[in-house]
């Protein structure tokens, strides 16, 4: 590669070759700084008030927020923010304030995990915190408001209300002012939600094994518990005149990390509470069957009122869709029937309309579709060979959403009657490989045990001469798709980028969407012996092997697998129970020993999961990597930043362990202050290539 990767890797402490040389014989490759150069653009948020919309760009590590303004000549784009630094400061939770030309955003901290301890990926002095900042529509200097996280403003603007360490502070103006508590609660507070008229507060309160839904009042400042119970009482929405609020009820379950397969579960279910009176009835139940176990959209609108009825995802068919049922109670009506699933769902003000992203008709891919709920007229908005993903209602009718497609990842559009317009304001790099990215196609696996996975399957360019190596990746999660194009995740569109440049150099790869990921219907999501109850998921990482041996394009004794997470997970499965199927592989992060990870301690607390004793235990070692170190002879590089909010460093650490004691070749790149998702764009150019280097050198 260039002289600017090559920099990039002197600080690896791995003995890494720059491939200068090699990349001169192959004049159709680009490098991986090439391929990640584009800017990607995320939390996409719509004004309110006003037809306007903002959103969060990330080019290179240089994260800004964006806005566009409708006016007389247009839809306008402009940058409000002008950090220029890969300094690791995440940017997110953009909330626009009415009536006023301003929003906010908040920079720094883990965005996953926003009370834990603050990352420090640039090497900056301790004490970097994760703090809200106000920034005007004239792009002047931001302003720093207060720290914390989640800024929620009224409706008429008054008030601007956060949240740190669980606990519910109100911003003052007044820089001198020492932020008080709104008020004082046990349990963690989140899920902010102001009253139509801005005079109260709906929120839940965290206990740990129980959640409550509360309300506070400014002319009255109490907390009114509404319907207390033993469950997880979350997600509260007020119905349009403030005179009630519904809510979700989960069953508790000790299962906290959804390691095995939920299929069915005790019920959840929606309750309805008059306000004045805190009376409460419930509005709908689900069966005992499919749906039974909550499973959420990916976006904020899990539960909306559309008049005196209430719109909520359920899976009572086995796919993903939106119902509907009376705010008082009666039978729930489907309203997007099909075999597809739907997610990021959006609502008009009134909630009268909604809009949606879905694979209906396109299974690999995202289109958005718009929903009337009276009478249930669905009507496709995109179509085609794009990836069209987290719609959002601007305040004249149009939708705002995050568009990509093959050759260009995730930027803002909008959709404006019968037109669309896109905006990838910062423009791309003249030597953005644009042209020479490969078109995937999507493949079908042959059933095995029961099931049959997918693929999003990259072939190189070039036809006949000698077969190709291989690789498997392995997406985390692991309730995740990967996709006919760049994705929509920033995690996931780094790995479209990293399997594009695989194949620019000549690898076959094959991007495994197995049993267990999204996008495929709840049996597909929620198969039998799944992860720590039987890895029944490691029988598709097989089909796949299975598929690229039978192609006359591939060299079945050179294949090799890479993942992160759950798929570094399913990576370290590959190559220490068949080190004679797969040759190499990158594990990035994963959990290697599921009875370990039962024991292990967050924050002081035991994860209690499935109190079943041995049995359980050896179950789940028994489906973890370590268990089958014996058999692993396959080299592996192992990559983890090692303060991993998501996946313990120690995981990496005990699996080194292992495999020094087995006599296993593997090397390791560590970065230092690091989380789960690398926040340095640096650490994902070393990581990735890395990753390809190993593979070069072993494939």
């Amino acid at each position: 590669m260039g002289s600017k990767i090559c920099g990039f890797l002197l600080g690896i402490s791995l003995s890494i070759p720059c491939l200068s040389t090699y990349a001169a014989a192959h004049a159709g490759e680009f490098s991986i700084a090439q391929v990640l150069s584009a800017p990607f653009a995320a939390s996409l948020s719509a004004a309110p008030d006003r037809p306007a919309f903002a959103w969060v760009s990330n080019q290179a590590g240089h994260r800004n927020v964006w806005l566009v303004q409708k006016g007389d000549a247009g839809y306008r784009a402009s940058a409000l923010t002008h950090y220029d630094a890969d300094d690791g400061q995440e940017i997110s939770e953009i909330a626009f304030v009415p009536g006023r030309n301003e929003l906010l955003y908040v920079r720094g901290g883990d965005v996953e995990y926003p009370d834990k301890p603050a990352p420090n990926p640039a090497g900056f002095a301790a004490g970097v915190t994760q703090d809200i900042f106000s920034v005007d529509f004239d792009g002047g200097a931001p302003r720093r408001l207060a720290s914390g996280h989640t800024p929620v403003v009224s409706p008429d603007g008054k008030h601007i209300l956060y949240l740190k360490d669980g606990v519910v502070f109100e911003v003052t103006r007044d820089p001198s002012a020492k932020p008080e508590p709104l008020f004082k609660l046990r349990g963690a507070v989140s899920a902010l939600r102001f009253s139509p008229a801005g005079d109260a507060l709906a929120f839940v309160s965290d206990r740990g094994d129980h959640s409550f839904v509360g309300i506070y009042r400014w002319d009255k400042p109490v907390v009114t518990w509404l319907d207390p119970s033993v469950s997880y009482d979350q997600e509260p929405r007020w119905s349009s005149d403030g005179r009630r609020v519904a809510f979700l009820r989960v069953p508790s379950t000790h299962d906290d990390l959804e390691i095995r397969s939920h299929r069915t579960g005790f019920p959840w279910s929606i309750r309805v509470v008059d306000v004045a009176s805190n009376t409460a009835h419930t509005a709908y139940t689900a069966s005992k069957g499919a749906g039974s176990v909550f499973h959420p959209l990916s976006s904020d609108a899990q539960l909306v009122w559309s008049g005196d009825s209430l719109v909520f995802p359920a899976e009572n068919d086995g796919w993903l869709h939106l119902y509907s049922v009376s705010a008082a109670g009666g039978t729930a009506r489907l309203l997007t029937p099909g075999a597809f699933e739907i997610e990021y769902a959006s609502a008009s003000a009134d909630g009268r309309s909604i809009v949606y992203a879905g694979n209906a008709e396109d299974i690999d891919r995202r289109h958005l579709w718009r929903l009337e709920v009276a009478t249930g007229r669905l009507t496709a908005l995109t179509h085609g060979g794009g990836i069209e993903t987290q719609p959002a209602w601007l305040h004249d009718g149009s939708v705002a959403y995050l568009a990509a497609d093959v050759q260009v990842p995730a930027h803002a559009a909008v959709i404006a009657g019968a037109k669309s317009e896109d905006f990838l304001a910062e423009g791309l790099a003249a030597d953005f490989p644009r042209g020479r990215l490969l078109t995937p196609a999507s493949v079908r696996l042959p059933e095995r045990a029961g099931v049959a996975a997918h693929g999003i399957l990259f072939t190189p360019n070039d036809k006949g001469g000698a077969p190709h190596p291989a690789v498997i990746f392995m997406h985390g999660g692991p309730v995740r798709q990967m996709l006919l194009g760049w994705h929509y995740m920033d995690y996931y569109s780094n790995a479209y980028a990293e399997n594009q440049y695989l194949a620019s150099k000549g690898y076959v790869v094959l991007a495994l969407n197995y049993r267990g990921g999204i996008g495929y219907g709840l049996d597909f999501r929620e198969p039998a012996n799944q992860g720590a109850s039987g890895a029944s998921e490691y029988n598709d990482v097989l089909a796949a092997a299975d598929f690229l041996k039978g192609r006359p394009d591939v060299d079945p004794k050179r294949i090799g697998l890479w993942g992160g997470s759950y798929g570094g997970n399913l990576t370290a499965l590959g190559l220490a129970r068949n080190s004679d199927i797969f040759k190499a592989g990158v594990d990035l992060h994963g959990v290697h020993d599921w009875h370990h990870w039962y024991l292990e301690q967050r924050d002081g607390h035991p994860l209690y999961i499935l109190d079943a004793g041995a049995e359980a235990q050896a179950e789940a070692l028994a489906a973890s990597p370590i268990s089958s170190i014996g058999h692993w002879r396959s080299p592996v590089l192992l990559i983890q930043g090692d303060d991993d909010h998501n996946v313990a460093f120690s995981e990496t650490v005990r699996l080194a362990q292992a495999l020094r004691e087995q006599g296993v070749p593997y090397e390791d790149l560590v970065f230092p202050d690091e989380l789960h998702g690398f926040l340095r764009h640096v650490s994902w150019l070393r990581a990735y290539e890395a990753t390809a280097d190993f593979l070069d050198r072993k494939l």
